[in-house]
């Protein structure tokens, strides 16, 4: 938003944002004076206030940004009750594309990308499976790479200081925590790299997930630790449970010497994360999910294994014993990251705003028996029911 605001001023042009909240209590959460509507995720009926809100102050494009599990219904079906009731144009980001969905996950981001002015995706590999599995005509989508932040270089002792951390070598990952992240991998592959390089430190930044917190605690966070401690390595992983901010997660990201990315599963279309890494201009190692092939192609970063932590432990301790090969990975990443800051980023969106706000209304698609089915909680749920 803050990205667009510099090319389409934001609270100049009357604009303003939708709030999707996790629970019923429209006051949980303390928004600014941007956000004019909030809904209940699984409140169909806010859904179509929300399209009424939209209709009716002026709006000539709405931008939705779709991820699986921030819309109520299954599979987050009730934000079809918002987009069919739009009369003005929509643009859709979809963070995640399943490449094997469901007959009820495909139906419903098919009928989202038809209706919409523009879809837009983040990777080539998210762009060939909506072609291919969405059967998407290839002029609706625009593929724009995840922005990050337009970071400045920052002396890397100063701010190891400034944070806290001990001398020595510092690997880091960010983000919230839960099994899907494979850190599991990357502290099992410790004790081979504090053997060679015995002032290594792993330093995991980041809070639980609320989802696993709610359910779960923090156990997730105790098994890794019982982890490291099972393999000895407990004095060389630090836990810093914070949400940071982007300026500290850029003192972060200078302030290690290589950032792990060690995700299990290949099915990663987009990480944010991995952006904002090579973004600062990290030395990246990483698992060879989607968004990462990409990503560090052409010697921005290296690859291992999927939990394969004797493959990680090689590399790290390969780029920790060679100094200049490292720098030439941050150098790389640094470079191919300017093309990814958000005031070119914002650009490209401005753009496709601008270009689709005169686009004419799309008559109705036939959607009303696919909300009645899956908002319902009594009836089981078949592909049967959603051919039209």
């Amino acid at each position: 938003m803050h990205a667009v605001d510099q090319h389409i001023p934001f609270s100049e042009h009357g604009s303003f944002v939708v709030a999707l909240n996790d629970s019923d209590d429209k006051h949980q959460y303390a928004y600014g004076d941007n956000v004019k509507f909030v809904i209940s995720q699984e409140r169909l009926a806010d859904y179509q206030s929300a399209a009424a809100f939209i209709n009716s102050n002026g709006v000539d494009m709405c931008c939705i940004q779709h991820e699986f599990g921030i819309y109520g219904g299954r599979s987050g079906v009730y934000l079809l009750g918002l987009t069919r009731l739009l009369k003005v144009p929509y643009t859709i980001i979809f963070h995640t594309v399943l490449a094997q969905p469901d007959p009820i996950q495909l139906s419903i981001l098919k009928r989202l990308a038809d209706r919409a002015a523009a879809v837009v995706v983040m990777t080539k590999k998210a762009v060939q499976l909506l072609r291919s599995v969405y059967d998407i005509t290839s002029n609706k989508i625009k593929a724009i790479p995840h922005g990050v932040p337009d970071f400045n270089k920052l002396d890397t002792a100063a701010v190891k200081e400034n944070l806290g951390l001990p001398p020595g070598k510092i690997l880091l990952t960010f983000g919230l925590l839960g099994p899907s992240k494979g850190l599991e991998t990357a502290i099992r592959s410790l004790p081979a790299i504090c053997a060679k390089h015995p002032d290594v430190q792993y330093v995991i930044l980041g809070k639980t997930h609320p989802g696993i917190l709610r359910n779960f605690g923090e156990d997730y966070r105790t098994s890794l630790m019982q982890l490291a401690k099972k393999l000895g390595v407990q004095d060389h992983l630090i836990f810093i449970s914070e949400f940071v901010h982007e300026r500290k997660l850029h003192s972060y990201l200078s302030a290690c010497d290589i950032y792990i990315t060690p995700y299990p599963n290949e099915a990663q279309i987009t990480s944010g994360t991995l952006s904002y890494a090579v973004g600062a201009g990290a030395a990246v190692v990483s698992t060879p999910y989607w968004h990462a092939t990409e990503l560090l192609r052409d010697n921005r970063g290296k690859l291992f294994g999927f939990n394969n932590d004797q493959h990680l432990s090689s590399i790290v301790n390969e780029l920790l014993g060679n100094p200049s090969e490292l720098r030439s990975l941050k150098r790389n990443a640094y470079r191919y990251g300017l093309s990814l800051r958000w005031p070119k980023i914002g650009k490209q969106y401005a753009q496709l705003f601008k270009a689709h706000i005169k686009t004419e209304e799309k008559p109705s698609l036939p959607e009303q028996a696919l909300m009645q089915v899956t908002s319902s909680l009594s009836r089981t749920l078949t592909w049967k029911a959603f051919e039209v």
